[in-house]
């Protein structure tokens, strides 16, 4: 079906579209209830029956993608040469609804490091949809037996198994994708944080650790050239300040809750303004 494939394109090359289906039909119409139509800012895959009817959805459905919408509509026309048109006369005699689906970006998500904590934020994160990026220099943490738990995944899982220098990984991350180092050397973190400040199209990075390995990490990162303003990207410590515990299945759980208030941060920037205001503690003392 070719609506699937463009529903496919899209999500693979990360942009928003609109999937509009025939809801139900009355009377005479170019195409029965099911039809369905992929709409994409600059293209548009599938047919729901053409003439106005079709202009019509494909016109809301962009001006939908340039909104950013997010519920699905109904879009009800008659064709009838007594009905208004815009797009030219379609007199076949019944009305048609059409469910206009919005097809937005969904979120991206790297972790660096999946050891104890990370495969259990990756348990946790992979029951929603979203493009999950899981990259460890260890070979034997990514073994297909170990990542079995992931296998009745809603998320789409990538995995990078790099022997060396992950942090090769960071440019290769699909632009606004949240960023998350949580390896067992911190040395290895050291690299992948110095790596993602540098990219500046990443949506957010958190680093798991204590205050004192922070502040080693932010002298050694303004040695290294980075701005105040730059290092300050990095929130650390990740997770909800008032979920204490150290087990991995309370820090993942402490990690995925604060990441998804990032999500809803993206999707409702007004309503989140002032969350997003509060500064992190890296933000904090950078600025002292």
């Amino acid at each position: 079906m070719e609506w699937v494939k463009a529903v496919q394109r899209l999500r693979s090359a990360r942009r928003p579209g609109v999937l509009v289906t025939v809801m139900s039909v009355r009377g005479h119409a170019p195409r029965e209830a099911g039809a369905k139509m992929v709409v994409a800012a600059d293209n548009v895959w599938g047919t729901v029956g053409g003439g106005n009817l079709e202009a019509l959805a494909v016109e809301r459905s962009r001006a939908m993608i340039a909104e950013d919408v997010t519920t699905p509509e109904v879009l009800t026309a008659a064709l009838s040469d007594k009905a208004p048109y815009q797009h030219g006369v379609q007199c076949c005699g019944g009305e048609v609804k059409l469910l206009l689906e919005p097809l937005p970006v969904v979120p991206s998500v790297a972790i660096f490091g999946v050891g104890h904590v990370g495969l259990e934020l990756a348990r946790v994160l992979a029951r929603h949809d979203l493009e999950l990026h899981l990259i460890d220099s260890r070979a034997d943490q990514l073994t297909d037996d170990r990542l079995a738990v992931l296998d009745d995944a809603v998320a789409h899982v990538h995995v990078h198994n790099v022997p060396v220098l992950p942090e090769l990984v960071v440019g290769e991350l699909p632009p606004g994708t949240h960023v998350l180092i949580m390896t067992h050397d911190h040395a290895e973190d050291a690299a992948l944080c110095d790596a993602a400040i540098r990219n500046e199209e990443l949506a957010t990075i958190g680093l798991i650790g204590s205050s004192a390995k922070w502040t080693r990490f932010r002298r050694k990162l303004a040695e290294d050239g980075n701005s105040a303003e730059a290092i300050a990207r990095i929130t650390t410590p990740i997770g909800l300040s008032d979920l204490p515990g150290k087990e991995p299945a309370v820090i993942a759980v402490s990690v995925a809750a604060w990441l998804l208030q990032q999500f809803v941060a993206e999707r409702h920037p007004a309503s989140a303004h002032s969350a997003e205001r509060r500064p992190t503690p890296a933000q904090r003392e950078a600025k002292a």
